[in-house]
Parts: structure tokens; sequence; C-alpha cells
């Protein structure tokens, strides 16, 4: 029997934490199959992104093209693509190869602050991909790149998540773990809805972080690919990540990684 199939076009994590490696637990967590087109390689730890160099857009073109037009993609993630030529690149293969039911990570920075994306490419990342995205699922300051201005309290969510729609893309999802105090809550707004659904939890203390924005865009890639609604996708994802920050692995001196595969099935739910 065929499977459902999830393809992530990011870059590498040498530490298993985020990017490709963690879509991939990600997508096998949920009994997707996943493939992966690589943007980057980085060198990578607990501790921080050490180097990185990215893939040249024709290759990251070729690996897109080479998945879709064989094996076939039921649903698509990006994470760090990290320069306007290979947004751009990543946005043409969407378009030509018909990928559908993608979400956009906008990555702009790692969990320890390295920057992941050249500031041209925001404008690139806005105009040309933002569109084609089923799902789009900002943090705070993402959001406030992609809208043009700072969004710091649930007021701003909303307002972003408005806009972010206004731009094209289907479904906000508006995360709020930046913001201050014991609750971690993420902002879902979906074309055609009146009135945002917030998606609120205590926050998980502990240092092991590492990588949740990956998992949760994985893990509604992975649900859009089982054929799940988009804003039921955001919401299973959103209790599968809480799930892998609490089984979170004490790896390294660092922020240590959530740990997609320690404590879920293979339901998205």
């Amino acid at each position: 029997m065929k499977p459902p199939v999830a393809l992530t076009i990011a870059g590498s994590d040498s530490g298993g934490g985020a990017g490709i490696v963690a879509d991939l637990k990600t997508f096998e967590s949920h009994g997707v199959w996943g493939t992966a087109a690589i943007v980057a390689v980085t060198a990578q730890n607990t501790l921080g992104v050490q180097a990185f160099e990215t893939i040249s857009p024709a290759l990251v073109r070729s690996q897109i093209e080479s998945v879709v037009t064989d094996i076939g993609v039921d649903a698509a993630k990006t994470g760090m693509l990290a320069s306007a030529a290979l947004v751009g690149a990543v946005a043409a293969a969407v378009r030509d190869f018909g990928v559908r039911n993608l979400v956009l990570d906008p990555v702009f920075v790692s969990k320890h602050g390295d920057t992941l994306l050249a500031d041209d490419a925001i404008g690139a990342l806005r105009a040309e991909l933002l569109p084609l995205a089923t799902v789009v699922t900002p943090n705070l300051p993402e959001a406030g790149g992609l809208v043009g201005g700072e969004v710091t309290d649930r007021a701003g969510m909303v307002e972003a998540a408005r806009a972010l729609l206004g731009m094209g893309v289907q479904v906000a999802l508006v995360k709020g773990g930046h913001l201050e105090g014991d609750e971690s809550p993420d902002c879902l707004l979906a074309t055609g809805a009146r009135e945002p659904l917030w998606l609120d939890a205590p926050r998980i203390p502990g240092r092991h972080t590492h990588g949740t924005g990956c998992v949760l865009a994985a893990a509604i890639a992975a649900g859009l690919a089982r054929g799940a609604d988009p804003s039921d996708a955001c919401v299973s994802a959103k209790h599968f990540v809480r799930r892998a920050i609490a089984a979170g692995l004490d790896l390294g001196g660092g922020v240590g990684p959530v740990n997609p595969g320690g404590t879920v099935s293979s339901s998205p739910t």
C-alpha cells in the first residue's frame, strides 16, 4: 500500500534536533513517508550554528522535481531557505510541479539566535512563497517581519494573522512562545473565519526546546498528507509538540532537542 508522502524543503542539522532530521522523525511518527530537498548543510549542535553552506538553487529545484515526478507528494513544508535566490527557486518549483498542501515555516533565526535567512530574502518570502502556502507558522518576530511591524501581544497576533491571510495564505498560525508569562498561546485564523481560535497551553519549563518550530510545521504537513483539514492539523500539531517538548532529551550543553518520537504513536492526534 502507498503511504502518505510528505516533503521537507529545509536545511540539515548535524546535531539532529531541527531541520531536515527533525522533520523526517516527525513524519515517521505520524505514519507518513518522509522525503527531502536539502537547501543548506549546517554545522550545528545544542550550543548553536557554527557554520553553514547553501546548496545551489538549481540542485534544490532538481531535488524537488525528482521526488514529485516519481514518488509524488501529498504535502510539503519549508524551513531554512537562507537566501532570496533559494526562496525564488523553491517557489518556482512549488508552482511548476504542482506541490500542494504547503506549510511555510518562515525560519529567520535559529533557537540560539543565529541568522538563517538573509534580510533581502524576507520580501521574496512574502511575495513569492507565502501566496502558495496552505499554512504559515511564524513566531512573533517572524510575523512582524512578514507584515511589517512589531507583534508583542495577543491583539497584535490577531492583526498579523489577518494580514497574512490578506497576502494569500489560507491558514495563519501565529505562535506566541515569545510572550511573557506562564502561557504559550498560538493564534489560529483560517480564511473565512470571523474570529481566531486560540490554542492556549501552559508553558512547559525546561531547556529542551530546540526544534519546536520545525516539528510543529512538520506535524502540520504530516496531518495534511493524511487528509486532515488544515485547522485540525494545526490543533493536532500543537498537542504533538507539547508531548515532544515533555519528552525532550538531555543532550549537549546548550538548548536540548525536543523528541518527536518520544511519546507518540503513528496517529496525528
